[in-house]
């Protein structure tokens, strides 16, 4: 399920047009951008939670040359799933 697919299926669920359902899933996902860009976390109680973690910086080997490089650190985006979501999956 892509972006437009998922607009779909919320605005036939709900009742509402395509372009309420666009503006609601943009809202939705802005605010947790700008969460996460913050340092706070997003939790979703039975679906899950976003949070970031920092990634140390590392040293790497390039595929090609076999040359040791630099990695640099930087935040990464985590998705731990709800018992809910898991269970449901399962």
């Amino acid at each position: 399920m892509n972006k437009s697919d998922l607009i779909d299926a919320m605005a036939a669920d709900a009742g509402i047009t395509k372009a309420a359902a666009k503006k609601a899933l943009e809202s939705f996902l802005g605010n947790v951008e700008k969460s996460l860009k913050s340092g706070n976390r997003v939790s979703l109680v039975g679906f899950g939670s976003w949070s970031v973690s920092k990634r140390a910086s590392r040293d790497g080997r390039n595929p090609q040359t076999g040359e040791t490089i630099k990695i640099a650190a930087k935040n990464v985006v985590k998705f731990k799933a709800g018992s809910e979501l898991q269970n449901s999956v399962n």
